[in-house]
């Protein structure tokens, strides 16, 4: 089992930037892909961004990209995302999940979650 915590979700103003963290726990080991997703009221979860595990490749959802950075930590256990240039349209609660293997986009290919964090934008 993994157990992923993320933190650092808040309110901002559009424009601005925050960076969410999750700290990975368990049985983590070399291999895991580590994923972003994302979930506003009244809609589907929907997939952020990706990370392998050496990070070399990253995937993102073009929603996000140009605004969005994933990187990731191994010595810590912990995969970051920086969101910059913030749209209200952001607004949702941030997932983090983890997988083995290559990266995938979907939300039935991830085996473990994390609670959500919140993330609003205000206009």
């Amino acid at each position: 089992q993994v157990q992923l915590v993320e933190s650092g979700g808040g309110l901002v103003q559009a424009g601005g930037s925050l960076r969410l963290s999750c700290a990975a726990s368990g049985r983590t080991s070399s291999g895991y892909v580590m994923g972003w997703f994302r979930q506003a009221p009244g809609k589907e979860r929907e997939f952020v961004a990706a990370i392998s595990w050496s990070g070399l490749s990253t995937e993102y959802a073009d929603s996000v990209k140009g605004r969005f950075t994933i990187s990731r930590d191994n010595a810590k256990n912990t995969v970051f995302l920086q969101m910059d240039s913030l749209k209200p349209e952001d607004t949702a609660v941030y997932y983090c999940a983890a997988k083995y293997s290559k990266i995938l986009r979907r939300v039935d290919d991830y085996d473990y979650w994390g609670q959500g964090t919140q993330v609003t934008v205000s206009s």
